[in-house]
């Protein structure tokens, strides 16, 4: 009896030391994950599934029932929860000091973003200097650098401000040389205030950037200039088409390049809602202002209603979506998914475009899905999204790079500053 008794007591201490809490992980060596659903971001879905992280990488993940434990593996029982890859966001204007920036990058983490691209509003080398850092609990940084539209005097005078394609050319391979995630341009003219950059003048800064093996993202507001840019070979949307309803002319050119890429932004839906999953990660005054902000809006509720048709029909279509948020809200990836489901794409379908295809807007090879090789950048939720999108709200713990984010010390500074 007293030899069984000892060999259950060493089973005992063998499995204390191979069992890791939910959100911890084991630097420095393999960590198996166990019993979660399993969103892959490929379009597959796994009960029941385990996957394999050694050091910032996906090692394997599938089924549990063929996994292979490496030998010495942590083990984490993530029973009952769901694990999805960490959110992506294509279209972000970030701070423009360090410090400030670097806040950014780390609340957009809390929130269980991985990456975010900012597009057209940086200016100087800082931008670069981050996107090439590792910062601990924060996202990856992408950025356009300083983005091209014609002069718009009163407003942001970072981008390049052109009048003739010399001039485009010349900002493309300025941007080039800085190696830039995307090139931003704005065809817009801010409702008529200032003249818009026309086809004489994007057809070559689209030009010279495909020279240059740089793609072209394009912010724009009417069904014209959507239209106009991608006969001239546009990348990708910044937003969607916001003036009018979008018609079969434009679907058949987005079937014919199948690749173009649609970052729709929405306009606020106009109805008030809680705000208060977003208690224990600011302030309570700065929640309460914000919830007071939220309101229903007749004007609004229209707005959205077009660009929501808009998006529907597109995504029916087949059209390539991406999340992006604009601007700089951290949370902002989370409203943006519940007002694309309200708009009419499925869950599923917005967990996709909130994760693989932003990722292959940006570029990064390595994210956006979970699957061997890759960043393991993931969320651990405590509801399935598929059910209901907010449940990406309902976060336990958030991985990049292999790492647990402390959330608890990031929420415990900003909930503390005044």
């Amino acid at each position: 009896m007293r030899q069984v008794r000892f060999a259950l007591l060493v089973i005992a201490a063998i499995a204390a030391a191979n069992l890791v809490g939910i959100g911890q992980g084991a630097p420095g060596r393999a960590t198996v994950y166990q019993g979660a659903r399993l969103i892959t971001g490929t379009g597959a879905v796994i009960e029941n599934a385990t996957f394999v992280v050694e050091g910032a990488r996906f090692t394997w993940a599938g089924s549990t029932a063929a996994v292979v434990v490496p030998g010495g593996a942590a083990r984490v029982d993530l029973t009952g929860k769901t694990v999805m890859p960490a959110i992506i966001d294509a279209h972000v204007h970030l701070s423009t000091t360090r410090e400030g920036l670097v806040d950014d990058l780390q609340r957009r983490a809390y929130y269980g973003v991985a990456a975010a691209m900012s597009l057209g509003q940086d200016a100087g080398d800082l931008p670069f200097q981050v996107r090439a850092e590792v910062i601990p609990n924060a996202a990856r940084f992408y950025t356009a650098g300083r983005g091209i539209t014609m002069p718009e005097p009163g407003r942001n005078e970072t981008p390049y401000w052109i009048q003739t394609a010399d001039e485009g050319r010349k900002a493309v391979q300025e941007l080039a040389a800085k190696k830039v995630d995307i090139i931003k341009i704005w065809v817009d003219d801010r409702n008529g205030k200032y003249p818009k950059l026309g086809p004489g003048l994007y057809g070559p800064i689209i030009e010279e950037a495909h020279r240059r093996g740089q793609r072209v993202i394009a912010h724009i507001f009417n069904l014209d200039d959507a239209k106009g840019l991608m006969k001239a070979g546009i990348d990708a949307f910044a937003h969607g088409v916001r003036d009018k309803d979008v018609d079969e002319e434009l679907l058949a050119m987005f079937k014919q390049r199948p690749n173009v890429i649609v970052v729709p932004n929405l306009a606020d839906r106009g109805i008030k809602v809680d705000m208060g999953w977003l208690r224990g990660s600011m302030p309570a005054g700065q929640l309460e202002k914000l919830q007071a902000a939220v309101v229903d809006s007749a004007e609004a509720q229209q707005t959205f209603a077009l660009q929501a048709r808009n998006l529907a029909r597109m995504n029916k279509a087949g059209i390539r979506i991406a999340m992006g948020t604009d601007g700089n809200t951290p949370y902002g990836p989370h409203i943006e998914a519940a007002d694309m489901v309200a708009a009419g794409m499925t869950p599923a379908q917005v967990l996709t475009a909130s994760t693989k295809t932003a990722a292959d807007l940006i570029g990064i090879k390595d994210a956006g899905t979970i699957e061997t090789g890759k960043s393991a950048d993931f969320l651990v939720l405590d509801a399935n999204p598929l059910d209901d999108i907010t449940n990406t709200r309902r976060i336990s713990s958030v991985y990049l790079r292999g790492s647990a984010v402390d959330r608890a010390a990031l929420a415990a500074k900003w909930t503390s500053a005044k």
